[in-house]
């Protein structure tokens, strides 16, 4: 890993996304950063050692968001659409898609896998799984790679 030395930024925009705005200088920490992207080979080392289960993989629970509509509530992620031109950037759904059975082992929803992708970076971890990857289940010593 390499440490990143703490420092101050600006954070978010007042002239792109409504979601961005204010734009507001931050003061960051020192933190710990992995020197390359966590590949699927070394995700699914993880997996088997700790029996994790990705946020992707797991339908929302509904008490956590009250008047979702019930085909929003499953086990999904977004995957990247290609547009056939330019799209209205304000609008994320242009180029995004939920898509229900896409996670970490089917980059591309249901019927995809990962055949030949082994040494790609892993795809549709949230923070959570990248947190429990790195600090709070660590892979047994000689486990990946």
């Amino acid at each position: 890993m390499v440490r990143i030395p703490g420092g101050s930024f600006v954070m978010g925009s007042d002239s792109h996304y409504p979601e961005e705005a204010p734009a507001h200088r931050v003061e960051m920490e020192a933190f710990w950063i992995d020197r390359a992207p966590v590949t699927n080979a070394a995700f699914r080392c993880f997996v088997e050692a700790t029996g994790h289960v990705t946020v992707a993989e797991l339908a929302p629970d509904p008490s956590q968001y009250p008047g979702a509509r019930p085909e929003m509530l499953r086990a999904a992620s977004l995957v990247f659409r290609k547009t056939r031109g330019p799209v209205d950037t304000r609008d994320w759904s242009q180029w995004w898609e939920l898509r229900a059975g896409a996670d970490w082992r089917h980059p591309y929803g249901p019927g995809s896998n990962l055949v030949g992708l082994d040494e790609h970076p892993v795809v549709h971890v949230a923070y959570a799984d990248a947190l429990a990857e790195s600090v709070g289940e660590k892979i047994p010593q000689g486990a990946a790679g």
